[in-house]
């Protein structure tokens, strides 16, 4: 069977002509959206290219929320990259990409550009481990850990503290990143995988213990009290629910030692029990090195001890290696004389 052919529409020839600008577009205003659409797909594909920065780039990288960026008046001098060249392989090339310089004729040689690019960014992990310490380093950090971005302590009896991310070592390639808490002084594997990948290097053995030691106020203080009975906690009740609904019924905190942290501290520690009885700490199974968790209960009490650790009133001093266990009492360096060491020497 054939198809019956369509008929078509009688054509009116008293219609006016109609401009051929106007059959393309019955009123123009397509034109002007496509126009805008294609400004708009312009303006897109541009953007990584033209306003970008390598640096910008790197650190909006998934798993890459921990760096901050790195200034590039830092990077360009010197002497902030001193001993990194003999760390880095294809030095000159990696620090072109990491500043955005057009690549000499020289790069052309290297066979492969992704070799490269790990060289910039074992360059920028190592000079981010440096910039961290400096005063603005630590600000951009500080600006991190207030807005919450490098997470919270797993520790339950920690209420949710906030950690840095610090490393085990400040040789690159030996450990991944590693997240310390303040108020447990422990480190912890941040939960995430996709940070699984980054270098613990890249922000070294002493950016979290300086980043307290310069923000004071951020650093929970090293003496903590019991609260009253009324506030223990029940079968229904989470630790962070009851810290929660006792916030507003504590006086502001107030810390007499200006050298020490400025905020309330979580000094509870889990006690293990069965059928309600703890368990005993000579116990052969019984709970391990708990004092390293236990706090003060006020400041008065920090400064019982001295320098040393030892109490101040303590008669019987056991940490004394003198003979007949006479306490020797602490002598300046002043008293010391270096030639007469040398004789019993």
């Amino acid at each position: 069977m054939s198809r019956r052919p369509q008929q078509q529409a009688p054509v009116d020839t008293n219609q006016p002509e109609v401009p051929e600008d106007d059959l393309l577009s019955a009123t123009g205003e397509g034109d002007q959206v496509m126009e805008e659409a294609e400004e708009q797909e312009g303006y897109t594909s541009s953007t990584p290219t033209s306003s970008l920065t390598w640096i910008s780039w790197f650190c909006s990288l998934p798993g890459h929320d921990y760096f901050c960026e790195v200034a590039e008046d830092f990077i360009e001098d010197d002497f902030n990259l001193t001993g990194l060249n003999a760390m880095v392989p294809f030095w000159k090339e990696a620090m072109e990409m990491v500043l955005d310089v057009e690549p000499d004729e020289d790069s052309a040689k290297i066979p492969d550009v992704s070799i490269v690019e790990a060289s910039a960014e074992l360059l920028y992990g190592l000079v981010h481990q440096r910039y961290v310490l400096t005063r603005a380093g630590l600000h951009a950090m500080a600006e991190k850990y207030e807005a919450g971005v490098f997470g919270s302590c797993p520790r339950v009896y920690c209420m949710g503290c906030n950690v840095v991310p610090c490393g085990r070592s400040d040789l690159p390639g030996l450990d991944t990143v590693k997240l310390f808490c303040p108020n447990c002084n422990d480190i912890y594997v941040p939960a995430s995988s996709r940070f699984q990948g980054v270098d613990g290097a890249f922000f070294g053995t002493t950016f979290a213990h300086l980043f307290f030691q310069t923000y004071r106020e951020l650093m929970p203080a090293p003496f903590w009290k019991q609260p009253s009975s009324s506030g223990s906690l029940s079968p229904s009740r989470s630790p962070r629910s009851v810290t929660g609904s006792n916030s507003s019924q504590q006086a502001p905190f107030v810390n007499p030692n200006p050298h020490g942290g400025q905020k309330r501290a979580a000094g509870k520690v889990y006690v293990p029990r069965i059928y309600g009885f703890k368990v005993s700490e000579r116990a052969k199974s019984g709970p391990r090195m708990q004092w390293m968790r236990v706090r003060p209960e006020s400041p008065e009490e920090l400064d019982e001890v001295d320098w040393r650790g030892r109490w101040i009133d303590d008669e019987e001093d056991q940490y004394d290696d003198g003979i007949d266990g006479e306490a020797e009492e602490d002598r300046r360096m002043e008293d010391f004389d270096p030639v007469c060491l040398a004789l019993f020497h």
